[in-house]
């Protein structure tokens, strides 16, 4: 017994974005026994290139039901069968995500006519649902409208299983196709059940109990169960058929998640994080105070031994920040890197520079400005905690900074401990810096918000 879905939405992520509408047709193994399609009213504007794709505008949405007002009914169409899409971790993803927001736990075995395409219906350029329709004669009425997109990949799901009962023979062959045939024998399938949907990291392990993977992910069970499902290369698919065990970590907020992925990556060097793309920020600005006591500035390639206090992907880039820098805060060239010279800088000889660079300017007066243009830079001269969600509604996580440098991070209970400056302190475990984490904790801050910055 079979529900076959499809979906379509105001956007690509489940956690941010909302259904639209929605089309399921049940099946028997042989032929449709119903079917139910509605539009849903996701209570926020859709796109306009979302319009444009599915032809969905806000005003037909407007009088359609909220999806607690369909939620029911998804619920009884789908009770007791394998929920069946193209790209099925898409439209599940989305569902679930939309029945946590009402509280319900929406579970359903899966079925993914992708990769059943791929593994019974071998040769094919493309299997996007509108390619491999072309190029199986599969009509698509109301391409990227939810009902024309499921009775597509209802025929579709038809020819794969027939293909299957060629191949195999037997009645349940295309269960055996499913994703529990293409995972390892030795992996315990029921302990998947148990990985929560909460940020953390994960570990997978041959079966030799050799570590080859760490993740991190701010859904544990999803991140997983797409390692799992994942067919989109032969690397992929190679690392996924050696899961043999699995463990994980939940670590409340995804901060922490990145930051503990980042050390455990560094200290096992598991093979398959190994061929990971390196950071594309290979340029940095470095400070550093030199025997004058006057702050410099400088920039150059990235590396292990230094920490720098921004960094860019071009050399261009970090070269046009200091041109910045010394425009704006009337720096001098040569103590930012610009000229080099045994003398003054070209900027003192026109009279723009005011003399840092051969001593006529004191160095507590130039370092003002200076220190003030280093503030640009997040964390420079800054001792803070950042302070954002634990692992439980009475813990939280801290992560410490001092001079602009991370120090460590650590947990605290707010029950027994409170949120004095002494709590933060003595949650702390030390862990050392380096330019990765330098970039996680810039780059993080910049794009989420987390619950206090506390300085001291």
């Amino acid at each position: 017994m079979y529900a076959i879905i499809d979906i379509e939405t105001t956007g690509g992520s489940a956690a941010l974005e909302k259904i639209t509408e929605i089309a399921i047709y049940q099946h028997d193994g042989e032929k449709i026994t119903g079917e139910y399609s509605t539009l849903i009213n996701p209570e926020r504007s859709i796109p306009y290139f979302i319009t444009s794709l599915t032809g969905i505008t806000n005003e037909m949405v407007e009088d359609a039901p909220k999806f607690y007002e369909v939620a029911r009914t998804i619920v009884e169409m789908t009770d007791g069968r394998t929920f069946v899409a193209h790209n099925v971790r898409f439209d599940y993803s989305f569902i679930r995500m939309e029945f946590k927001s009402l509280g319900f736990n929406f579970k359903r075995t899966l079925l993914d006519t992708v990769s059943l395409s791929r593994k019974l219906l071998p040769g094919h350029r493309s299997y996007s649902l509108g390619n491999i329709c072309k190029d199986l004669n599969i009509i698509i009425e109301g391409r990227h409208r939810a009902a024309g997109d499921a009775l597509a990949t209802v025929k579709l799901f038809e020819l794969i299983m027939l293909r299957d009962k060629e191949i195999n023979g037997l009645k349940n062959g295309l269960l055996r196709n499913s994703k529990s045939a293409k995972l390892h024998p030795s992996l315990n399938l029921s302990e998947l059940e148990s990985i929560p949907e909460e940020p953390g990291i994960y570990y997978f392990y041959n079966d030799r109990d050799d570590l080859i993977y760490i993740g991190k992910s701010r859904n544990l069970q999803q991140r997983v169960s797409t390692h799992l499902s994942n067919n989109t290369s032969g690397r992929a698919m190679e690392m996924r058929d050696m899961i043999a065990h699995i463990s994980w970590e939940t670590t409340g907020s995804e901060l922490i998640a990145l930051l503990k992925e980042s050390f455990e990556i560094k200290t096992h060097k598991p093979v398959y994080n190994r061929a990971q793309r390196r950071t594309g920020f290979q340029w940095g600005i470095y400070t550093f105070t030199d025997e004058r006591g006057y702050l410099n500035f400088r920039y150059g390639s990235v590396n292990d031994d230094e920490i720098p206090v921004s960094v860019f992907t071009s050399r261009e880039r970090a070269k046009a920040k200091l041109v910045s820098l010394a425009e704006n805060y009337s720096l001098c060239q040569k103590l930012t890197g610009l000229y080099e010279s045994s003398g003054a800088c070209f900027h003192h000889q026109v009279g723009i520079c005011h003399g840092a660079c051969c001593g006529i300017e004191k160095s507590d007066t130039y370092n003002e400005r200076a220190y003030r243009a280093a503030g640009e830079f997040m964390f420079a001269r800054q001792n803070f905690f950042i302070v954002d969600k634990g692992r439980s509604d009475d813990e939280k996580c801290a992560v410490k900074i001092i001079n602009g440098k991370f120090t460590g991070y650590g947990y605290f209970n707010i029950n027994e401990m409170g949120f004095g400056l002494s709590a933060l302190h003595d949650c702390i475990r030390t862990a050392p810096d380096n330019r990765d984490i330098q970039v996680i904790l810039k780059q993080y801050l910049k794009a989420n918000r987390v619950e206090r910055i506390i300085e001291f």
